[in-house]
């Protein structure tokens, strides 16, 4: 495994760096804006300027890459995320924090669509699942470890967004000196609503509302934590774990889903999930430890549920259409990524912490609801007609790179 590793090693790296510094980006900016005392909703509109960036890197960077080549839109990417931190430290404001948010959420889709494109192509057939499996693998870790890393820290000062601008910098090392050749054109996305209505509704309805809900806990729960007075500690260890969690759920869940109709594994994440959000409304916990153990549950559920939907979109589609559908459905999870931000601050505003979990608790009811009715409508696929689940990155950072790589994993 080692052997294979060693051509693609330097980009790793440089993904790790990538990463780490997009962890500490993530968390510092809400649990800053709330010492600066923004408004919930204020730091809403965080989530969704990151989304917003996000799908437009997505869409752009395809362009960006035919222009200037694969090096220097690196390059171009990762400084320009740099500097929107740098500035974030020196300009207290949310909107033009928003601002910056969105370049930064534009530059990381971007950075991030190249190394993979890069790993895709290193890659041979053969060892593929295992490079993606070890990808995934040191992302995730490297952006814990950069949420980690605000543990003990003083928040208040400029020194964590010098620390994102060093990794965000330190990432154009590894792939301005990578002996790899440069890889294929990256891949494009559209989206096809009336393709990926008529081969999954179920697909297309629940990947919006789980943008809705996931974007929703992943740019808020900082902002919770500050709100029912935990530490930074605390509210390191309440964004962190869940992800953690919810990556330990693919595999279990994944081989559930493969022997059983994919709606009812849906369906059952989407209880376990409205069950730990009425526990957080009716309960309105302030224990840290009860905090963290109940966001554990969370992350277990919610970020399980991206890969199934797009295993059971390809049950119903044909091996060729599989990178279509995975990059239509990733545009749905960033439509309800910039949507959800926006109601969840609202509501947080009006009604205090417990406006996080109403919301989140609205869109799970709504998948539960819609899932349970296309089970009543239409059979259940047969199992030589499934594809193989593939688990995927947490979908927060997921690109149409890495879509496009799961899609060939389900396709072989």
């Amino acid at each position: 495994m080692l052997l294979k590793l060693l051509p693609v090693g330097t980009l790793l790296i440089g993904s790790a760096f990538l990463f780490f510094a997009g962890g500490v980006n993530g968390l510092l900016l809400p649990v800053r804006g709330a010492i600066e005392g923004f408004s919930p909703f204020a730091l809403g509109l965080l989530g969704t300027g990151w989304a917003i960036g996000y799908v437009i890197g997505c869409i752009q960077t395809p362009k960006l890459v035919a222009r200037a080549g694969h090096i220097r839109a690196f390059g171009i990417l990762a400084a320009s995320a740099a500097i929107a931190i740098l500035l974030s430290s020196m300009l207290l404001n949310v909107w033009v924090w928003t601002g910056l948010r969105a370049i930064a959420g534009f530059a990381f889709a971007g950075a991030a669509m190249i190394v993979e494109s890069w790993l895709s192509e290193e890659a041979e057939p053969a060892s593929r699942g295992q490079i993606f499996g070890v990808y995934t693998m040191v992302n995730l870790l490297a952006t814990t470890a950069g949420q980690i890393s605000l543990i003990g820290g003083d928040i208040a000062s400029g020194w964590y967004f010098s620390l994102a601008a060093v990794f965000y910098c330190l990432a154009l090392i590894p792939t301005a000196i990578s002996s790899t050749r440069t890889p294929s054109p990256l891949t494009s996305v559209r989206l096809d609503l009336r393709g990926l209505w008529q081969n999954s509704p179920v697909a297309v309805f629940t990947a919006f509302m789980i943008g809705i809900s996931n974007s929703t806990f992943g740019t808020l729960a900082p902002v919770y934590g500050s709100a029912i007075g935990l530490s930074v500690t605390a509210i390191a260890l309440f964004s962190s774990l869940p992800v953690l969690a919810g990556a330990a759920a693919q595999i279990p869940v994944g081989a559930l889903s493969d022997r059983t109709d994919r709606r009812y594994v849906l369906i059952g994440l989407g209880l376990i999930a409205l069950g730990i959000d009425l526990a957080f409304v009716l309960l309105a916990p302030r224990d840290p430890a009860a905090n963290i153990a109940l966001s554990l549950a969370l992350g277990f559920a919610i970020f399980a549920m991206y890969p199934i939907i797009v295993a059971h979109a390809y049950d119903h589609a044909s091996a060729d259409r599989y990178i279509q559908i995975s990059g239509g459905l990733l545009m749905l999870f960033g439509f309800g990524s910039i949507i959800g931000p926006l109601i969840t601050g609202a509501a947080f505003s009006l009604v205090g912490p417990a406006g996080l979990f109403i919301t989140t608790a609205g869109a799970h009811s709504l998948v539960i609801g819609y899932a349970s009715w296309r089970c009543l409508r239409k059979k259940t696929v047969s199992e030589s007609e499934k594809v193989t689940f593939v688990a995927t990155p947490i979908t927060r950072n997921l690109t149409p790179e890495t879509a496009a790589l799961a899609a060939d994993l389900a396709e072989n």
